[in-house]
């Protein structure tokens, strides 16, 4: 008997009746069912309120951050667990990589980038801080905060891991607890690795529910403060985005929806280039990758007229050694469409695109999978149309197969192919693929008013390239007009996404109180004790100290010029510099940056390990011979990473704000200090 599947809400497991049988790809034999139970979903959202807020707000970006790294190792050594599951969605062991190992190693990067990019605390400083007065006694600046509501993630049945974790990886560094809703056809791969999850005990209470089957009246119990963000059909976007409680609460809802992606072969390649063979391969690989069942997948390749042919040739060679059939057979390099519903809407589709297309290669009856019980699977073959008109609105700019199904198109010249490129109103990713930079630089703009993402393809970037089809954490994934118009990934970005941005405005002193980051202007704290001498744990943010004077000389500049070799003339030529605007000889801007660290370093040993960086350096005013300098170091931001250095001495980031001023009290350098710093325990 197979399993019935279970949600998890407000903190157990509720199904026990079967109901909808979901059967697997391969044979058409039921792997589990959905369950029958209607779920109270007015109590999972007030569970994720009263629960899931405070629980997350406990911990701070960093140790979120920690959280997620200690998942990704946990996933990661339970990974053939669902390996085990993951075939039965038609997948090859190689589309079931990018779900399962693609959607943990988004968990790796996030918790990078919430290590290296925000702070300790829940508040992230948006500055830096404006003054709003001509005496810096009032100033303003904007601040990004937890929402402390809930966020609904619906899912596509495409990626049932991967499509969960590249949203709950963000969500969960923001301090918002999250309900998944993945695709009921592929659910019990969600559900499999959502148990996992939870049995890691890194999860706090209400930090993330599960749901099997229908959302009901979810959305009807959302607020203001919640998030909707929803993967899937363009039809159900626009359905969803107009839901009447969304739209009376303001709930922002993110689109990333399937689109008419598009490969470009400029017309500057020849069949006899490595490009023309690159295109292909990506062309092909976009259309048997995951059975095509990819929003990123490539439905439209626009090429020359006068490579029509040889890219058809070329590609029905490639496309002919496919097999296709059950992944658990030696050689078998495409599996199955995710549900037999799949498979007659992607047949439904084609039989529309044949309309004004011609089939050359494929179609709904032309797979002979191989497997024993093949014959009962969502088996569709690797499928070839030819536009008859590409300028024409319709056809293959509107109709989407997802699946195996990809359309030729030809063209005249670029200006023709971008034109075909915006046919498709508004898509996730377009490939160019060019020798000719010149032509990049013209197309590229005009593609990108149109696509989330260009990828631009060469035989120089081909080693390294990740692909037409490969979404990555640290850049941007969505797209404009069909494509849902919304973003997701990015980096930091995507975490920006569920927080809330404010304008806050103070003295100084109450935004560095309110930040956590000293602003200047604001009150500071000096004492007999160098900065440099307190432990990473001891210092406190504003702690300050003004450095004695130093008048600079005719010999720092010869001298530092002779170490440094730079010899220009601003430092050297008496006649140039006295025309120039300054009106005299200056000194080098990384002299006064040398000593301005002379003037505040503090020699011995002590916690202070290293300086391994510096931030919004900027050369304010010229300094000439005579002037004298002084500065002021500034405890600014402390970040506790919980690392520890090489011999295992916990230690954390310190930034240090330092601004050097002339004898006129006027700033002549400004700039952050990133120092690593001990602990005192």
């Amino acid at each position: 008997m197979s399993q019935t599947l279970q949600s998890f809400l407000a903190n157990r497991w509720i199904g026990e009746q079967p109901a909808l049988a979901l059967k697997s790809a391969l044979n058409g034999e039921v792997v589990a069912f959905a369950h029958h139970e209607k779920p109270d979903f007015a109590e999972a959202v007030d569970f994720a309120r009263r629960r899931g807020v405070p629980a997350l707000m406990a911990l701070d970006f960093q140790q979120r951050a920690q959280r997620l790294k200690a998942l990704a190792l946990y996933l990661a050594e339970r990974k053939e667990q669902l390996y085990a599951i993951s075939h039965h969605t038609g997948a090859t062991r190689s589309d079931s990589w990018i779900d399962i190992e693609g959607g943990n190693a988004t968990l790796f990067s996030y918790a990078g980038i919430g290590t290296r990019e925000l702070p300790s605390g829940n508040v992230v400083h948006e500055g830096p801080a404006i003054p709003l007065g001509k005496q810096n006694r009032f100033a303003g600046t904007h601040i990004l905060v937890p929402r402390g509501g809930v966020a609904v993630h619906i899912n596509a049945f495409n990626f049932p891991i991967w499509g969960m974790l590249e949203k709950f990886a963000p969500t969960f560094l923001a301090g918002m607890p999250c309900i998944i809703k993945p695709a009921t056809s592929t659910s019990y791969l969600t559900e499999a690795s959502v148990r996992l999850m939870l049995e890691s005990g890194l999860l706090p209470e209400g930090s993330l529910q599960l749901v099997i089957g229908s959302t009901h009246d979810l959305l009807d119990q959302l607020q203001g403060q919640d998030v909707v963000t929803f993967t899937g059909s363009a039809d159900t976007a626009a359905k969803l985005r107009v839901h009447p409680n969304l739209i009376r609460n303001s709930v922002p809802f993110n689109a990333e929806a399937d689109s008419l992606n598009c490969a470009i072969l400029a017309p500057d390649v020849t069949p006899e280039h490595e490009e023309f063979d690159l295109f292909v391969k990506e062309v092909a690989k976009e259309m048997t990758t995951k059975a095509g069942q990819k929003c990123t997948a490539i439905r439209r390749v626009i090429v020359p007229y006068n490579r029509v042919e040889a890219v058809a040739e070329r590609l029905q060679a490639r496309l002919s050694k496919v097999i296709v059939g059950d992944p658990s057979l030696e050689g078998v390099r495409m599996g199955a469409l995710a549900s037999h519903d799949q498979y007659d809407d992607v047949a439904s589709r084609v039989e529309a695109l044949l309309s004004s297309s011609e089939l050359l290669f494929g179609g709904a009856n032309a797979c002979h999978p191989l497997g024993d019980k093949s014959a009962r699977g969502a088996f569709f073959a690797p499928t070839l149309l030819l536009s008859r008109d590409p300028l024409a609105e319709g056809g293959a700019h509107d109709i989407e197969a997802f699946g195996p199904v990809s359309t030729l198109m030809g063209y005249t010249d670029i200006d023709e192919a971008l034109v075909l490129a915006a046919r498709g109103k508004g898509s996730l990713v377009a490939t160019l693929v060019t020798r000719d930079s010149v032509l990049a630089a013209k197309a590229v703009p005009a593609l990108a008013a149109w696509h989330g993402r260009v990828h631009v393809l060469d035989a120089e970037a081909a080693p390294e390239s990740t692909g037409h089809g490969s979404p990555l954490p640290m850049l941007k994934h969505g797209g404009p007009g069909r494509a849902g118009g919304g973003e997701e990934l990015g980096g930091v970005r995507a975490v920006k996404h569920y927080l809330q941005r404010t304008a806050v405005q103070g003295s100084p002193t109450m935004l560095s109180a309110i930040t956590g980051e000293f602003v200047r202007g604001g009150s500071v704290y000096e004492s007999s004790v160098h900065p440099f001498r307190r432990y990473f744990d001891e210092l406190k943010v504003g702690e300050s100290l003004l450095t004695h004077r130093r008048t600079v000389t005719e010999a720092d500049l010869v001298n530092f010029g002779c170490l440094s070799g730079d010899h220009f003339y601003m430092h050297f030529d008496e006649i140039a510099a006295r025309e120039s605007q300054f009106g005299k000889r200056i000194a080098h801007g990384y002299f006064v940056l040398s000593a301005a660290a002379g003037l505040f370093v503090s020699p011995g040993i002590g916690p202070v390990l290293a300086n391994y960086g510096l931030d919004t350096l900027r050369f304010i005013n010229p300094v000439g011979i005579g002037d004298t300098i002084h500065a002021r170091l500034t405890c600014k931001r402390k970040i506790d990473q919980g690392k520890k250095s090489p011999d295992g001495k916990p230690q954390g980031v310190v930034a240090w704000d330092v601004e050097v001023t002339n004898q006129n009290g006027e700033v002549v350098a400004s700039y952050d200090i990133l120092t690593l710093v001990l602990k005192s325990e």
